[in-house]
Formats: C-alpha cells, structure tokens, sequence
C-alpha cells in the first residue's frame, strides 16, 4: 500500500494545531515574546526571603514554564507531522534550547527555599495564598535533608554533564555501530538484521528463521560484552556515587525516594510476582506442547494462534473503543467522543511522519494523540491505550492547579493500561473460535512480557546495583552469570535456556534509567484490580476511579492509588493479577489442548 505525502490526508484525520497556535507566524511571535521575558526571573535570585517576593518568583515561574512548554508543544507536533521539513525541525530545536535556557535561569528558586527552616516552608505550604504551591513545598521539606550546600549541589549539577555518558556510550553503540549478521530468508536469499526486523523475525513461523535471528542479535552483544559491561558498571558505580554522597544507604533508595514510593513496594513485587512464577512456568510448558518439539527462548514469541485476518477500519476501531468504554460512564464517555470528534487525533501514517503511537499535552489545552492507524487488531488496542493516556491527563488538567496536574511516571500507564484490560473484554465478550483463542493468547503474552519479563529486569537491576555496594566487580562474566540465573527461574525447565540468552541485559536501554522497567509491572498489576472493579462496581466504583484520574500530582503516587483501591504494599492487586493470568491459562489450555 503507497503511504500519501500528508496534504493527501483528510483534514478529519489530523489534530488540529491551531488550536495552539493560529499559525506558525503566531508562534514565531510569541518565542520571542517569551525569549525576552524569561530573564526577568533573574531579578529573584538571592532576594527569596520574605512572602511576598517567593509568591511573585513562584508565579513568574510558573507562567514562564507554561509559556516555554506550549511553544515547545507545538513545534514537537508540527515536526512530527513530517520529520523531514527543515522549518519544523529548527522550531523544534529551537524550542529546546529555550527550555534550557529557562531550566538554568530558574535553577536557583528550589535551592534558595530549601535554605529556609522547615517552620518556614510548613508555614507557607498552609497559606491559602499558597495552596497551589503546597506539593512543591512539600517536597522541599521531605528532601531537605538530602539537599547539600549550595557549593556541594552545584558541584553535583556541573557533574551532570558526563553523568550520563555511559547512557550516551550505549545508544550510539546500540543505534550507530552494533553489526549484526545477516539471516537466511529461507528461500536461498538473506535479510538484513536489524532490531526492528528481530522482533518480526521471532514470530516468524519458520524456527530455523527465528534461530537464527537470535543468534545474529545476541553474538553481536557478545562479541562486545567486556566494553559493555565496563559501560554498564560505570552507570551502576554513577548512581552509586550519587546516593552515597546523599546519605542513601543504596541506590534503590535513592531511586524510590526520588519517586516518593517506598522501597517497600519494589521488595513486594519481587516477593509476590517470584511465587506467581509456577503459572509462568505452566504456561511455557503449554507454549512447548502447542508449537511441538523442543522449546528454545527464540521460540517464545511466536504466535500460538494463527494470525487473526483482521482489516479494521479506523471508524469502526474507534466505535469498539467507545463501547468498550462505556462501562465507566456517560461523563467519560462524552470526553472520549469529544476527542475523536474535536481534532484530538492524528491518524494515519503519512511520509515523513513520526513512527509509534503517543499522547502528549500541556496544562491549558486538550491533549493530542499520535497514532499510525493500519487496521490491524493491535492498532484498536492501541487507541483505546493513547486515549487512557489522554483522558487521564484530560481530568488531571481540569481537576488540578498547573502546578499539581502533572502526575508521576509510576502511575503513568495505569489508565492507559485500564483501557486495553476493559477493551480485551469486552472483545472476549463477543468473540468465540479462533479469534477468542487470539485474544486469550494476546492477553497471556501481556502478562508474560509487561509483569514477568519487566520484574525479571528488576530483580537483575536490584542484583547489579548490589554488588557494586558490595563492592564486588561487576564483570561480563558476574552479570552475565545473574542474568542467566534469573533467567531460568522465570521461565523454568520446559525452555531451553540457550546460552546465548544471558547476554541479553546487555541490550536492554532501559537500564541505563535505573530502577525504572519496574513500574511496566505495577501499572499492569494495579491495572488489572481496577478493570475489575469497574466492571463489578459500576458507577460507584467509578467515582473512586474518577478521583485517580483527577489526582494528578496532588499526592504521593501510592496515596493516589488507594483513590482507586489499590495498595500495592500489599499482597492483594499482586494476588489477583497472578490469579487471572492463571485463570486466562486454563481457559486457553481448554480451547487449545481440550480442543485437540
């Protein structure tokens, strides 16, 4: 199918931009309106001491950010549009550079208050005259006794710029220089490997095809494991660094102190997701009878199920959406209409446009959604993903001050993953034969790669971070000798754990960002206890779902979980989504293997 040059897309299936900016002339206009005034936040450094003065360097503050975000906001979209116009990509740049500016003139404010006595900064979080700073104030006072001098935490911000070096290291290793060879097509021709052809390679139904996909990927990664490794030691041995000179007892509580969720929560999901294991483990025994043979780890991502014909139109796509989510109501429901109908939306692939799917948004306006609709079944569930996002985001802003609508990342893809749980079933509602069976194994697969795969990673990170405070070396050989162990025990012995498999920490950018694959797993665990409360609860649950959604960052992010009923230091949502990923196993067994 020919992909169209963007002027050829209707205007029915483009986000409309000038709701932003009227035109480019208008932004243009305001960059340098805002270029002009940000430097007027200087004439508050060192001068942050009486109420008044902090309230008028809060304010500016605040409306200087929302200024600089809306014109990066539009740039970003406009760019994406068509990556190759020259005009969007120095607006884009252009935008950035301001924000840097805007970020290192406003350095000062956080520090300078952190410097006034806890009495002080209590006092002012609960003056109504600063109720809408009372969050920000609050996280002064709680990380006030990890905040250094002035002289130290300048220090710490110069060393910013190597911080993330071995990061840097790793991407142009990964995206730039890595060589990997080529595998045979099985028709008498090769196909050039790269890592968007490997995940299409691994659901090749031909396994000598998959094998060796596996072996070109990960022989690449071993050839250079030593420089790897020493790359990622530096990065553990960095976090290490930074929480030792903030008084943290390891880098984990750093991490989870940073976030404001205990560290208690990570322990829990190794403990409680470790015993859900043995399902796991019946469910790779299962995927070894169905595809017959020997199972080998490039085998764990074919499909069990035939792929399912489907060539869904948009429009439809989104009607399943909608009546899907019509279990949370008509008010949601409404908002949901609104973003299809009011050019929320970017629709269909175009040249030039941007890869993926996303929701993106700034305080003040409604959200906009990217996708690259195709008409594939997956591509219905990723609506109904980028619309959580977006209604989550929606109520946030519409509920919350600027300063208290922008929520946390661990929360963060809880309402989009709501909405895929509630769209599965819906669909399994409706379906039977094949395609129940389809979705029966798309959702096992969720399971297996979002809450088993991703709290594997963790408990590797937890390991590595370890033993650098051990202070025993983390080498090629140690890593990968912990990373092979894990291994077998999330996947148990009906795989064969080919050796090859324990280099595949090497590849994972992820963990470059310590500390952060495991939130994958806690928003698909909290997400499962909610899709079922709202589907039991009706509109009275709802109300409490509506109330995590309408939080934004007015709470800590465990505190904006119990809204909804979910606490995730304790055993309960860990329990319940081990018990449906059970119970979605029998059900598939009995329509593959009771079928036979």
């Amino acid at each position: 199918m020919r992909v169209k040059n963007r002027a050829d897309i209707p205007a029915q299936y483009k986000w409309r931009t000038e709701q932003i900016f009227p035109s480019d002339e208008a932004w243009e206009e305001s960059y340098f309106a805002v270029g002009e005034s940000i430097g007027k936040i200087s004439a508050y450094n060192g001068r942050l001491k009486d109420d008044g003065t902090i309230k008028e360097c809060l304010d500016l503050d605040t409306r200087l950010g929302h200024d600089v975000v809306k014109l990066y906001h539009y740039a970003h979209l406009r760019h994406d549009e068509d990556t190759r116009v020259a005009l969007y990509q120095g607006m884009k740049s252009r935008a950035e550079q301001l924000y840097v500016r805007y970020s290192t003139l406003t350095s000062f404010v956080t520090p300078e208050l952190s410097e006034l006595s806890v009495d002080e900064l209590k006092r002012l979080a609960d003056d109504k005259r600063f109720a809408d700073y009372s969050v920000y104030l609050g996280e002064i006072i709680r990380q006030k006794d990890v905040i250094l001098s002035k002289k130290e935490e300048k220090i710490l911000r110069e060393a910013g710029i190597f911080a993330g070096a071995s990061d840097d290291v790793f991407n142009m290793f990964d995206n730039a220089d890595v060589k990997f060879r080529p595998v045979p097509d099985g028709k008498g021709g090769t196909i050039e490997m790269s890592h968007g052809v490997y995940s299409q390679l691994l659901q090749n139904p031909d396994r000598e095809i998959r094998r060796a996909a596996f072996e070109s990927m990960f022989e690449a990664y071993r050839d250079h494991i030593n420089m790897l490794a020493a790359n990622y030691a530096g990065n553990v041995n960095k976090d290490w660094f930074f929480a030792k000179v903030r008084g943290f007892s390891s880098s984990l509580d750093r991490a989870m102190f940073a976030e404001n969720v205990p560290p208690t929560c990570y322990a829990k999901l190794l403990a409680t997701v470790g015993k859900g294991t043995r399902t796991l483990h019946a469910y790779i025994a299962l995927r070894r009878r169905l595809l017959g043979g020997e199972l080998n780890m490039y085998d764990l991502h074919v499909p069990l199920v035939g792929a399912v014909k489907s060539n869904v139109k948009y429009e439809k796509a989104v009607e399943t959406v909608k009546s899907a989510l019509k279990v949370m109501g008509r008010e949601y429901s409404d908002i949901l209409a609104k973003a299809f109908e009011d050019g929320w939306i970017d629709v269909y692939e175009n040249k030039g446009k941007r890869s993926g799917a996303y929701s993106s948004h700034f305080y003040g306006e409604h959200p906009y959604v990217l996708l690259n609709h195709t008409g594939t079944t997956h591509d219905t569930f990723t609506i109904a993903h980028e619309l959580g996002h977006a209604l989550h985001s929606y109520y946030s802003a519409a509920a919350q001050p600027e300063q208290k609508a922008d929520y946390e990342i661990f929360v963060a893809e809880i309402a989009s993953t709501v909405n895929e749980v509630l769209l599965l079933k819906y669909l399994l509602g409706k379906s039977d034969g094949e395609m129940r069976k389809y979705l029966l194994s798309y959702y096992l697969d969720m399971f297996r790669t979002t809450i088993f795969r991703q709290t594997m990673f963790a408990e590797f990170e937890a390991e590595a971070h370890a033993m650098a405070e051990r202070g025993d070396p983390l080498t090629a050989d140690a890593l990968s000798t912990v990373y092979y162990a894990l291994n077998k025990k999330y996947y148990g012995r009906a795989v064969r754990h080919n050796d090859l498999i324990r280099y595949e920490w090497a590849r994972i950018p992820h963990f470059f960002t310590a500390f952060y694959v495991y939130k994958y797993a806690t928003g698909l665990t909290a997400a499962v206890t909610i899709a079922d409360n709202i589907l039991k609860g009706g509109e009275e649950y709802f109300a409490k779902y509506r109330a995590f959604l309408s939080a934004g960052g007015s709470l800590p992010p465990l505190d904006i979980l119990r809204l909804a009923d979910v606490d995730l230091e304790t055993d309960a949502p860990y329990e319940r989504a081990m018990k449906e990923f059970a119970d979605t196993l029998a059900e598939f067994e009995k329509c593959t293997v009771g079928a036979e």
